[in-house]
């Protein structure tokens, strides 16, 4: 417990200590002689006690013209039930009304406590090495290309390159995932993860508030600002709703009595016209005491950021509630190849078709391809083995989607797919072989093709399978390879349908389409790497960054970020979001039916203050608890 919290449990206590006997005495239980004005006094001790607070806020409110809130429901629900004479129910409202309060703060609180354990990977500190010491400085303070030291046991704080040592690291704050990852020189790391083994020496790329720690705790805490559909209909509901309802307990206490007045009908029921006033203000004040929508307004923002929270703690970063939302109805989802599917660890399987020998026909290749970073100009250059010379390399162009034409050695040489070769006007061979086939031209004429393999990721056709499981109805994959690689992956891995030989703007298109087939009520989610596919991202009704630990194109275009390469986990966000968005559905269901009913009841007069009671603050409480298991999805 907090501070807070401590001294409103010492309030309620204090409040209860006084409450019972009293109530006792006033219902005749323990019978005790006192002066007349003794007991009503007396019950104002332990109603001060523990609601001064409400009181004070409900005539803020009212001073700051922002009268319809649940304070000042319970402020003139309790005070016309005093005011007419049932202490005892007055006081208890109050009393109990704060016991809900005190135990709704307890749940949050300890919901967001769980969270920010999930989500513990800010470090505290960084040890920069001085004078042969290790020195702790705050991780704010140390600048880009720093040496820091990490040693067993503690958490990296920036990321960084490790220039010495190996190790394992814990990544599970960060992925979801418990297995270990072994790092060594030269290799990248990121901050938040765990050194479990060795002691390492990390040169660092990024400052402190740049770091993958940092941004994706800010994307954690931001992603409560950006409300669902769900959360902001609370929002508006409760902003009509109590207004109306402290109109309709205002006619039910004046109406009902003057039209017996009027009409002479039902007075006999009546021992006094006082009598009459006082059923119909207290039936009033009931019917206040059942409609505070406590319920609704804490439990739905507090489902939503449960769900946020648990997702997180399995390496799946959601933007927003909204997104939470919107990912519960997806029913088609469009995936890249290279990278999502496939490993992206391309390698040249073999050359076709060139009067050069393999090594020659290479060489050109990867100097022409000498200043891309795409994965298969990677794999040419780790073919050909050789140094790369840049001096040899002149007038490059890169052509969007279909390939690199640059002078080498005084030579063109045009390295693509078949658009390429069609674009520049040279007769080409096609290859029938499974992979991605580079055609190569040397000054205008056809020299040859590489073909190069991509392996499948070992939990593709298992993600594909849990997709469908969970109720996404087609799955497609959109590439720019040719089509017997696109076949051959998409029967491999189980998908509906596939479109292949794909410019960018032609992806584009092909989600347009999707999009028009799901129509209104059914959501597209797209998967790609989150850099080459960020027109893609933006357009789809969901744009979810695979393997995109780190990277900053992939968290800025995509509304659902996974901290690892797993596909398996779309299907698993996408069973968070529709748990979350049950248990909201049921929060709302639950708690209007339990009040229309108590409501129908009070106006009726067969519902008292502590059935009122019971429909406010115990709906509220089960609602709470009912919005905390969103936050358990480990197993989901």
């Amino acid at each position: 417990m907090n501070k807070k919290e401590k001294n409103l449990l010492i309030r309620i206590l204090v409040a209860a200590v006084f409450f019972v006997p009293l109530y006792l005495i006033s219902e005749g239980i323990v019978v005790v002689e006192l002066p007349g004005w003794t007991l009503p006094v007396m019950f104002l001790i332990p109603y001060l006690v523990v609601g001064h607070d409400i009181l004070r806020k409900a005539f803020r409110g009212i001073r700051n013209r922002q009268v319809f809130d649940e304070h000042f429901l319970m402020t003139v629900a309790t005070i016309g039930a005093i005011a007419l004479g049932e202490y005892g129910e007055g006081v208890a409202v109050m009393l109990l009304y704060q016991v809900g309060e005190l135990f709704q703060s307890i749940a949050v609180g300890r919901s967001r406590r769980n969270i920010t354990e999930l989500m513990d990977i800010r470090p505290d500190y960084a040890n920069i090495e001085s004078d042969g010491a290790l020195q702790r400085v705050d991780p704010d303070e140390v600048e880009v290309g720093s040496i820091i030291v990490v040693q067993p046991g503690e958490k990296v704080p920036l990321d960084g390159i490790v220039v010495e040592g190996s190790s394992a690291l814990n990544t599970a704050a960060l992925t979801g995932e418990s297995k270990p990852r072994d790092v060594g020189v030269d290799d990248e790391i990121l901050s938040g993860c765990v050194n479990m083994t060795g002691v390492l020496k990390i040169r660092t790329t990024r400052e402190f508030d740049e770091s993958t720690a940092s941004r994706i705790l800010d994307l954690v805490e931001n992603a409560a600002s950006r409300k669902s559909k769900s959360e902001n209909f609370i929002s508006r509901f409760a902003r009509y709703y109590t207004p109306i309802v402290c109109y309709g307990a205002l006619a039910l206490a004046v109406l009902p009595p003057l039209f017996c007045m009027v009409t002479k009908t039902g007075l006999e029921h009546y021992a006094t016209i006082g009598s009459l006033w006082g059923d119909w203000v207290l039936r009033a004040c009931t019917f206040l005491v059942i409609s505070c929508p406590c319920a609704l307004v804490i439990s739905i923002p507090l489902s939503f950021f449960a769900g946020l929270g648990g997702a997180s703690s399995q390496g799946i970063l959601i933007k927003g509630s909204n997104y939470l939302e919107t990912l519960s109805q997806v029913k088609v989802v469009a995936f890249d190849k290279t990278g999502t599917i496939t490993k992206g660890n391309f390698a040249v399987e073999t050359v076709h078709r060139s009067p050069l020998a393999a090594e020659k026909l290479l060489e050109l290749a990867a100097h022409a391809e000498c200043h891309s970073s795409h994965p298969i100009a990677g794999s040419i250059q780790e073919a050909y083995g050789g140094r790369v010379d840049l001096d040899r390399v002149t007038d490059l162009e890169e052509i969007s989607g279909h390939g690199i034409v640059a002078k080498v050695d005084g030579k063109t040489v045009a390295v693509g797919n078949d658009k390429l070769m069609n674009y520049l006007g040279v007769t080409h061979e096609d290859c029938f072989h499974a992979g991605t086939v580079i055609h190569v031209a040397i000054d205008g004429v056809y020299s040859g093709h590489i073909v190069i393999v991509d392996e499948l990721k070992e939990t593709s056709r298992r993600a594909i399978d849990a997709l469908h499981r969970s109720g996404v109805e087609k799955t497609v994959m959109l590439t720019g390879d040719a089509e017997t690689v696109a076949k051959k992956v998409a029967a491999d891995v189980g998908l509906t349908d596939y479109r292949a030989e794909l410019l960018p703007a032609d992806k584009v298109a092909c989600v347009e389409e999707l999009l028009q087939e799901c129509g209104s009520r059914k959501r597209l989610a797209f998967v790609g790497d989150g850099i080459n596919d960020a027109p893609v991202l933006s357009r789809a009704d969901i744009g979810v960054a695979m393997g995109a630990l780190g990277s900053d194109a992939a968290i800025e275009a995509a509304d659902v970020v996974l901290m690892d390469d797993d596909p398996l986990k779309i299907a698993k966000a996408i069973r968070i979001s529709r748990k979350c968005l049950r248990i909201v559905k049921e929060n709302i269901i639950f708690a209007l039916g339990v009040k229309l009913v108590c409501l129908l009841l009070a106006a009726f007069g067969a519902a008292g203050m502590w059935l009122a009671i019971a429909a406010d603050v115990g709906v509220m409480i089960l609602a709470v608890l009912n919005a905390t298991r969103c936050l358990f999805v480990k197993n989901l």
